[in-house]
């Protein structure tokens, strides 16, 4: 099958499968297959290296992972010290809090490009790509992963203490509700 063919066969797709709404079928085909293309890598590496796959994760693996994956994924799509890794697939909208910003992607008529920019603007599309670096990463590399992925949890959970922080502190400075007696 030519490549004409198949660029005729996804337009065709994606007007019936999308008629008002541009979406980057053919995109997202290249970045699925370059997903499978890199889980199908982590697994070759894990045969030729002969490194022992765990039947079952430990639970500590799956929770350090889990919040590791979390904090990276919402470093790279919305870390406002990030945005020049996401420049050429998205736009800067406006600031959202927290040293984070929302971008929208740039409309730039390739699909690929598009597929990229929303990849790397959505922290819940990203994750999927950390997650299966993460766990390919424990067991290729468990010592270096596990570094890693504590030193993004600690990250994590020190912004909770400091949102918590924040919070408290506006709850001090604010002014004392009137108690109103009640009828009775």
């Amino acid at each position: 099958m030519s490549e004409r063919s198949v660029r005729a066969k996804i337009s065709r797709l994606r007007q019936a499968y999308a008629p008002h709404d541009h979406r980057p079928l053919g995109g997202y085909l290249v970045a699925m297959g370059t997903y499978t293309g890199v889980t199908g890598l982590l697994a070759t590496l894990v045969k030729v290296t002969g490194r022992p796959v765990p039947v079952r994760p430990s639970t500590a693996d799956i929770v350090l992972v889990s919040i590791a994956t979390h904090k990276l994924s919402r470093v790279l799509t919305k870390d406002a010290v990030t945005s020049p890794l996401r420049a050429p697939f998205t736009q800067y909208d406006k600031p959202i809090g927290s040293g984070e910003v929302m971008e929208q992607v740039r409309d730039s008529g390739s699909g690929t490009r598009h597929a990229i920019g929303e990849l790397l603007s959505c922290p819940f599309c990203l994750a999927v790509w950390i997650a299966t670096g993460l766990t390919g990463g424990l067991v290729l590399a468990p010592r270096l992963t596990r570094l890693a992925a504590t030193a993004l949890t600690a990250v994590a959970a020190s912004d909770f203490l400091q949102m918590g922080y924040a919070i408290a502190q506006q709850a001090a400075h604010r002014p004392a509700r009137p108690v109103s007696a009640s009828p009775g």
